[in-house]
């Protein structure tokens, strides 16, 4: 259609006439609660999940995690469990249907079964209703899930005396050596230039070197080591005289034996 001078309208028709870009779209035709995933429903999940990951820290703080003693191979009384969150594996293969020669059964099979089935859950149900007695299907494989888990790390606990196996376990902790350090040696001068960074000021050790205190080391020794190295310790770490490096070694020796008298 022509007006005015020569101007054409030309209509497409692959465009609809009431097209809304970038519209949410109306949610009340869905039942149940009537809100946006993005960012309405979504925020909220974020909200609970802060809730409850600040009470489980809070939790960790209020009650951290008992530390066992070293593991030692030839204690063979020694009973290993897993972890509380896998305990209920633990006691799945006690049962004779998935241990011994069921033993893929019961550590692959069935657990890949049960978290696939969970996972498969959002995919199975795929309904409209929020509701979970409307949701059969997902509602049940969640109660089942958490139901099993429940009920085998209860079983799994149960059979466990966790206050005689925490008394047995304590970790053994050092002896600590009250050991009065002659800082007038010359001895001293030397290892505070060399060793004092990495041994401590009272030869007390740290997270880059042992204690110096309780070894069992001559004089010669000590000196090998200082030069040579030793385990983690390169060489090259002593940097002095020969006189200075028997100084140093016979300081050691002697706050050793000052330690072993005592």
């Amino acid at each position: 259609m022509k007006r005015g001078k020569g101007m054409t309208f030309v209509g497409d028709s692959r465009i609809p006439s009431d097209k809304k870009k970038f519209i949410p779209k109306d949610y009340s035709e869905y039942p149940g609660r009537t809100e946006a995933f993005w960012p309405n429903f979504l925020l909220k999940e974020w909200l609970v999940g802060a809730v409850f990951l600040v009470g489980f820290l809070c939790l960790t703080i209020a009650h951290p995690a008992p530390l066992e003693k070293m593991a030692d191979p030839t204690d063979t009384a020694y009973l290993p469990l897993p972890d509380w969150y896998f305990l209920f594996l633990y006691q799945l293969l006690k049962y004779k249907f998935a241990s011994g020669p069921f033993f893929v059964l019961g550590a692959m099979v069935i657990p890949g079964l049960a978290f696939g089935a969970l996972f498969l859950a959002p995919f199975l149900d795929r309904g409209k209703e929020r509701r979970p007695h409307k949701r059969p299907i997902s509602t049940g494989l969640m109660l089942l899930g958490f139901i099993g888990v429940f009920w085998l790390t209860y079983e799994a606990a149960a059979h466990v005396d966790w206050e005689a196996k925490a008394e047995n376990n304590k970790p053994v902790l050092p002896e600590e050596t009250s050991v009065e350090i002659d800082t007038e040696d010359p001895g001293y001068a030397v290892y505070e230039n060399s060793c004092l960074q990495c041994h401590g000021g009272e030869l007390e050790g740290g997270a880059a070197a042992p204690t110096l205190v309780g070894i069992e080391y001559s004089v010669d020794e000590i000196k090998d080591i200082a030069v040579n190295g030793i385990n983690t310790m390169p060489a090259d770490q002593f940097q002095g005289s020969d006189e200075e490096l028997q100084q140093l070694a016979e300081f050691i020796v002697s706050v050793n034996e000052q330690a072993a008298e005592e």
